[in-house]
C-alpha cells in the first residue's frame, strides 16, 4: 500500500488540514520558553501541538529549515518531532525540497526514508531533471514511500520561472505536471492517484479548477491557506470532492494562541494547544464547507 493510499484514507477519516510545524521559537509562548530555554521549548511545544491535533488533521508537515538553523540540537529536535508524529500513527511530510542528481539524490533519499530522519512523504524540486525524482522512487517501489514535487507553487517569485510560456504551449508547471502524470500509471494507489503528488498554490484560485481536472491522477499539497492568503474556497477547487490533497497551515496554527498579540500573560502549551486545535477544526469545517459549495452549485469534480 502506497503511502499516498494512506493518506487518501487520513483525508477521509480526518479532513483535509495539513498541520505546519514550521516552529520558530518566537512563535511559543514566553512562559514555556523560561521554563525550558529555547531549543527544549521547541520540542515541547511540538509535541503539545501534535497531541492536540492528531485526531482532526489529516496529516503533519515539517519544515527542516527552522531546524538546521538551530544546528545540531535543531536536527535532533527535529528528528523527535518527527518520531513523535510518526508515534501517534500520523503520516508526516519532510519538507526539505531537495532537487540533486545521481548518488546525491540516493544518499538524501536514504537519509530521509530511513533512519532517525524518516519520514512519510518529502518535497522535492525537479528542476535538474527527472533524474533528481527517479532515486527517490525505488522507496515508493520498496515501501511505500512518497513525495510532493513542486510544481505551481504559492510564493510570489513563482512567476519567474513556474510560469514561463514555452515554444510547445503552455507553461513550465505543466511539464512539470506532464512528468509526473505520466509516472503514475506504473505506481497507481488504489484510489487512482499516484504514489508521487505535486506541490499546488492555493493562492491562485482563477486557475485552480482547470489545473485540479486537468490532474486527475496527482494528489496535491496546497500551500498557500491562511497567512499566505489562500482562502477555503481557493483550496476547494483544488480538492476532488474534499479528498485528492491537503491544505497546509503554519502560522495560522502554530500562532493562533497569540492572534493579533492579544494572549494571557501566562498562556502555557496547555493554552496554546486548545487555541491551535480551534484553528484547525475551523480550517477544517470552512474547507469542508466550500467542497459543499462547489457541489451544490455544479463545479465539482
Amino acid at each position: 500500500m502506497y503511502n499516498m493510499d494512506k493518506l487518501y484514507e487520513a483525508v477521509v477519516a480526518s479532513g483535509p488540514v495539513c498541520v505546519g510545524l514550521d516552529t520558530a521559537v518566537d512563535y511559543i509562548p514566553p512562559t514555556e520558553r523560561r521554563r525550558w530555554g529555547d531549543d527544549q521549548a521547541v520540542l515541547a511545544y511540538n509535541q503539545a501541538l501534535i497531541d492536540a491535533t492528531a485526531d482532526v488533521a489529516a496529516c503533519f508537515k515539517v519544515q527542516i529549515a527552522y531546524y538546521e538553523e538551530r544546528g545540531l540540537t535543531g536536527l535532533d529536535t527535529y528528528a523527535k518531532t518527527l518520531r513523535a508524529i510518526r508515534k501517534r500513527g500520523s503520516l508526516v511530510i519532510a519538507d526539505i525540497k531537495r532537487g540533486d542528481i545521481a548518488d546525491t539524490a540516493r544518499r538524501y533519499a536514504k537519509a530521509h526514508f530511513e533512519g532517525i530522519f524518516e519520514a512519510d512523504f518529502v518535497t522535492l524540486s525537479p528542476y535538474m531533471g527527472m533524474d533528481s525524482i527517479e532515486p527517490w522512487l525505488s522507496y515508493a517501489d520498496s515501501n511505500g514511500k512518497g513525495a510532493f514535487v513542486l510544481m505551481r507553487t504559492s510564493n510570489q517569485g513563482m512567476r519567474d520561472f513556474e510560469y514561463q510560456e514555452l515554444k510547445a504551449g503552455g507553461r513550465l508547471y505543466d511539464v512539470v505536471g506532464d512528468r509526473l502524470s505520466a509516472l503514475t500509471p506504473r505506481r497507481l494507489g488504489k484510489y487512482g492517484y499516484g504514489a508521487f503528488g505535486v506541490v499546488v498554490g492555493c493562492t491562485e484560485g482563477e486557475e485552480a479548477a482547470a489545473i485540479r481536472e486537468k490532474r486527475r491522477n496527482l494528489f496535491f499539497l496546497i500551500p498557500g491557506y491562511g497567512a499566505q492568503g489562500g482562502a477555503a474556497e481557493d483550496a476547494a477547487l483544488l480538492l476532488r470532492n474534499g479528498n485528492g490533497g491537503v491544505v497546509n497551515a503554519s502560522r495560522s496554527i502554530l500562532k493562533a494562541w497569540s492572534i493579533n498579540g492579544k494572549a494571557p500573560e501566562d498562556a502555557d502549551n496547555r493554552y496554546a494547544a486548545e487555541a491551535a486545535r480551534k484553528a484547525v477544526i475551523d480550517m477544517r469545517d470552512a474547507i469542508q464547507a466550500a467542497v459543499q459549495a462547489t457541489i451544490t452549485t455544479g463545479g465539482a469534480h
